[in-house]
């Protein structure tokens, strides 16, 4: 072993010095000669910690283990120990290591000596010395004044090493009273309060600049904007945390909590941008001012306008498109069905509108699992048809005149009250259908303008397709798909293409009007959930409105959207061509799955294809059993007079039987035909049911 450690050994005990400046022993487990240092271990909390110390910082705080340096001789300088000597000074190092016999009593200049190192294991014991001379005394008490001088001397290098420490402690000092000031003021039952403090402190430093009635209503022909909700009763008792924040007019950021390999937690800040950007602080009237408002002088001037609320249930779909709620109360006045209404009437009494005399008509109506209901007439289910002219006609759709705006809010009432809603994976009370109101215009019975307000299902039901519940899975299919559907048709719209995919939903069907022509306006308000449990659902809403508004952002990507995937065509080839031209309905939802490959896999594709199979068959099976009970009715009353015939005396028994036979035969073949379609249709309802359980591995995301 190398002289300069001095007199330290593996296994010594000696005094070290903590980053944050605590003094305690350590033992030395190796000694390092290139670099001239040592390595130490100590006990913390049950675990073992190590660190690596340079010689100089372990001599400065143990001197007694720091070597012997050769004192040149003089006057006062004791001569060289004689052999005695020598062994007294052994002795003397070896003391830490020996427990002193009782007899043995130490002298002053000994007990003077600092006895803080201590050996991993005691030495064996050695025979106890003599009484130690004066001269090894006085040896020893030189030898002690030299170590302290030397544990003096420190070189400029040691000096500024010491003095970054000393800046370390003092900073870690402030920082910990900081943290212990901020455990007095946090609550220590919010479950995620440290995530609250990053949040908190991220938001100091944002300049904020939000939305007012000041700023301009700018001119969009596909406006896109989020309106952030307030954290509701629920949110608030189990403590959730507002993970959103509305910086500026037109900007959403998302704090989104993750945690590194090591568990440590972070915020992932993902920042969109729209149109427009509404905090938890706007009221229905500003969201209606920059969205809807703009929208109705232009079905004054011929065109049909859309409005679309999108997002998760609970997010205010409905609160910010029917009106406010107190308890299960709605008032009706306050939300944009009945602030459009009362636009409307107040048009129609300027004078550049007042001469066309304009009729106002409402209707109100719900689309459920690809089926429509009339909310104004008692759900009464009505069929969606296409006339010779290509054009959509809703067969039995009630359209009620309205006078005023309370007549509005009279039909707003009425058709709430029968909307179906439910529950969902995600939420106790979910909207499970699109509700669409219309603001129709005409003029002598001609359609003048529309303006369509559509209330959509929670986009957390597209998640449900596969489910157990085959109710629930048709259910959520429908929704992903008119959902899809409807992000394409505002892409057509956006880049002026020349085909609308409208026939792959049924809500863009029933609104293929308010895609084509050069006078339609479209504006979508994508509400979304400020709490921490709802970042994923929220983050889905972002992105599909993200996505629809980027379409008309760059206009080099409008020669693009004429391209198609190849890519996609040859992931699907393995669909029968045959079958799928049989319907435009089935060409539509194969360019939707092409132009949505990402999100559409392959064997979703299929499940979607099995329930509009399905869904179509089911619509022909009941109409066939319509027509076969009506004919019912009709052979009941040929029997009838056959069975008169019968009891006249002298009755044409061959003219009986011919006719009795031609009946029979008539219900053989027609309920023949009926049986083998529903056959047919329990053969669709299981392959549906096989295409589902392809699914089940992966659940596709939400839109």
């Amino acid at each position: 072993m190398a002289s300069g450690f001095g007199k330290i050994v593996v296994g010594t005990y000696v005094e070290i010095k903590r980053s944050d400046g605590r003094i305690h022993q350590a033992m030395v487990t190796s000694l390092n000669e290139d670099n001239e240092s040592v390595t130490v271990e100590w006990i913390e909390n049950g675990d073992t910690k190590g660190k690596e110390i340079d010689l100089e910082s372990i001599f400065a705080l143990n001197p007694d283990v720091a070597p012997d340096e050769e004192i040149a001789p003089s006057p006062e300088t004791p001569p060289p120990p004689t052999p005695t000597s020598v062994k007294v000074n052994k002795i003397a190092k070896n003391r830490r290591t020996i427990a002193p016999s009782k007899n043995d009593t130490p002298s002053r200049d000994t007990r003077a000596i600092p006895t803080r190192a201590r050996p991993l294991q005691p030495q064996q014991p050695e025979p106890a010395p003599p009484p130690p001379s004066q001269q090894p005394a006085q040896l020893t008490q030189a030898q002690t004044q030299q170590q302290l001088q030397n544990a003096r001397r420190k070189s400029n290098c040691v000096k500024e090493v010491e003095k970054l420490q000393e800046k370390r402690e003092r900073r870690r000092l402030q920082q910990q009273e900081i943290r212990e000031k901020r455990a007095q003021e946090v609550d220590t039952t919010i479950p995620n309060y440290e995530i609250m403090y990053m949040i908190r402190d991220f938001r100091a430093s944002l300049d904020y600049r939000p939305l007012t009635t000041a700023d301009l209503i700018e001119e969009h022909r596909i406006c896109v904007c989020v309106r952030k909700r307030p954290l509701n009763k629920k949110e608030l008792a189990m403590k959730d945390l507002d993970v959103i924040t509305i910086p500026s007019k037109d900007v959403v950021m998302v704090h989104e909590p993750k945690q590194k390999v090591d568990l440590t937690r972070y915020l992932e800040n993902q920042t969109f941008r729209f149109d427009y950007a509404f905090d938890d602080n706007t009221t229905n009237e500003m969201v209606y001012r920059f969205t809807a408002r703009p929208l109705v002088e232009t079905i004054f001037e011929r065109g049909m306008a859309t409005c679309f609320a999108y997002g998760q249930t609970g997010s205010g779909k409905t609160h910010t498109m029917g009106g406010d709620f107190s308890g299960k109360n709605q008032d009706c006045s306050k939300g944009i069905y009945a602030l459009a209404a009362r636009d409307v009437f107040l048009m129609l009494k300027k004078s550049n509108y007042k001469k066309l005399e304009l009729q106002v008509y409402s209707t109100f109506f719900e689309i459920y699992s690809g089926k429509v209901f009339d909310l104004l007439n008692r759900k009464a289910k009505l069929r969606v048809l296409e006339d010779g002219k290509q054009q959509v006609q809703v067969v039995g759709l009630q359209e009620k005149e309205v006078k005023c705006t309370e007549d509005v809010l009279k039909l707003i009432e009425v058709g709430n009250s029968c909307r179906t809603s439910g529950q969902t994976s995600a939420n106790a009370h979910s909207s499970r259908s699109h509700a669409v109101f219309q603001i129709i215009l005409r003029r002598k019975g001609k359609m003048h303008g529309k303006f369509s307000l559509i209330d959509l299902a929670g986009n957390e039901r597209g998640a449900d397709t596969s489910s157990a519940d085959r109710q629930t899975r048709l259910e959520g299919a429908e929704i992903n798909k008119s959902l899809l559907a409807l992000k394409e048709c505002i892409r057509a719209l956006g880049r002026n293409k020349p085909h609308t995919p409208f026939r792959a939903s049924k809500l863009t069907q029933v609104l293929r009007d308010s895609f084509i022509g050069e006078n339609s306006r479209t504006c979508m308000i994508a509400t979304i959930s400020p709490g921490m449990t709802s970042c994923e659902n929220t983050l889905n809403t972002l992105r599909y409105a993200n996505r629809v508004k980027e379409l008309t952002v760059d206009p080099n990507q409008v020669m693009e959207g004429g391209r198609p995937n190849i890519h996609a065509v040859n992931q699907l080839d393995f669909l029968d061509d045959d079958w799928l031209s049989m319907s435009p309905q089935r060409d539509d939802l194969k360019l939707l799955c092409e132009q949505n490959e990402e999100e559409v896999s392959p064997q979703l594709f299929t499940f979607h294809e099995a329930v509009s199979q399905l869904v179509e068959m089911e619509e022909q099976v009941l109409e066939d059993h319509r027509a076969v009970f009506q004919e019912s009715i009709r052979w009941l009353e040929d029997e009838k007079v056959l069975l008169e015939m019968t009891e006249e005396v002298d009755y044409d028994v061959e003219s009986y039987a011919t006719q009795l036979e031609q009946i029979l035969d008539q219900k053989i073949e027609i309920l023949t035909e009926l049986r083998d379609k529903v056959k047919s249709f329990r053969c669709t309802l299981q392959e549906e049911e096989q295409a589902s359980k392809q699914i089940n591995p992966k659940r596709p995301r939400a839109v």
